[in-house]
């Protein structure tokens, strides 16, 4: 396998070259592709993210070749009324409501007429809430506690800092946890580390973890982006009872709706796995009048499933934007739905 990583190396870069791009054309026939972003890097406020030079790369690149780069909005209206045009179509998301995914994403997007929208958590830009998965950074970050040994749920969990890196596993590990957990204990096993590694959480998010306002985002909208929900406090959902659930949907999408210009109807479910939302879900947003749902599944959006299952565009999937040139070609050049043919042929095969 070691063998290979040189090899893949010189292909991905191989997708750089339009004649090279062009080859795989045909297997994006009635696909788009959907790329989800997150953190932005922002010299400004010390944050680390996407790199701002690669994006512009990207993104001048599909200028160049052609791509239809289109708002969610549109693509889902084309892909409802069996408009298969979209071969290679490309679209962009942000989710959260991150200061820096306003400010920043409406300067680099606007740069190229590139159409892109931000899920925001409402409750978040309301304030005083930050995000739950960011107090647990916040406190690993800073503990000086060289165990830590708490409960969660009915599990006893025994931590200990990496020599190298830190908290860093442990902070994937207790975060993953979290998402398995009620709702309330989830909320109890975080203040319940804060106390065990000695760390005091303040009552709002700090610079580095702090929202955009509603005033950026309005001003966001004016340069070019546009915004659709992403539920009031970031659950998993599937952890919610029957009321906070309808409640996290509902909510959201009114309160964006009050603030917003021009409010997306696309919900963006909050982590976004299959597991973490159902037919609950889906009931309300079709009773709100939402006209489709986003994901965190790995995949091209598919015109034939729109046509073929209206529930399709509940669950819509998406690429996690890779800052890498030539593995974001791969994903809009065609050549990994190539490599899905590929496995999905070797499996029938039993290979």
């Amino acid at each position: 396998m070691e063998l290979l990583k040189p090899v893949q190396r010189v292909l991905l870069g191989a997708l750089t070259v339009p004649a090279v791009t062009r080859l795989f054309s045909r297997f994006m026939t009635g696909r788009a592709t959907v790329f989800v972003l997150h953190r932005l890097e922002d010299a400004d406020r010390g944050t680390p993210g996407h790199d701002l030079q690669a994006l512009r790369g990207f993104l001048s690149l599909l200028r160049r070749e052609r791509y239809a780069l289109v708002g969610l909005e549109e693509l889902f209206r084309s892909l409802a009324e069996g408009d298969r045009r979209v071969n290679r179509a490309v679209a962009f998301t942000l989710d959260d409501g991150y200061a820096d995914q306003g400010v920043i994403a409406s300067r680099v997007f606007a740069e190229f007429d590139c159409p892109a929208t931000v899920f925001v958590t409402t409750g978040f830009l309301d304030g005083p809430l930050w995000l739950w998965w960011d107090r647990i950074e916040y406190v690993l970050r800073r503990t000086a506690r060289p165990t830590l040994d708490l409960g969660l749920g009915r599990t006893v969990l025994h931590y200990q800092r990496d020599a190298e890196l830190g908290y860093g596993r442990v902070q994937y590990d207790f975060t993953e946890r979290c998402k398995h957990v009620s709702e309330e204990e989830k909320e109890t096993a975080i203040l319940r580390l804060a106390a065990v590694a000695e760390v005091d959480l303040p009552e709002r998010p700090p610079p580095y973890y702090a929202p955009m306002s509603w005033a950026d985002l309005r001003a966001c909208e004016e340069r070019g982006l546009t915004f659709g929900p992403h539920s009031v406090t970031h659950p998993v959902l599937a952890q919610t009872n029957d009321l906070q659930s309808r409640r996290e949907i509902t909510e959201s999408w009114e309160r964006l709706a009050a603030e917003a210009r021009a409010p997306v109807p696309i919900f963006c479910y909050p982590s976004g796995q299959p597991w973490e939302y159902g037919l609950r879900e889906l009931a309300t947003l079709r009773g709100l009048g939402l006209v489709a749902a986003v994901g965190s599944t790995h995949g091209y959006v598919d015109g034939l499933a729109f046509e073929r299952n209206s529930d399709a565009r509940f669950a819509v999937p998406r690429f996690g934007y890779p800052d890498d040139l030539g593995a974001a070609m791969q994903y809009v050049s065609g050549l990994e739905r190539l490599k899905e043919l590929w496995r999905k042929r070797d499996a029938r095969h039993g290979s």
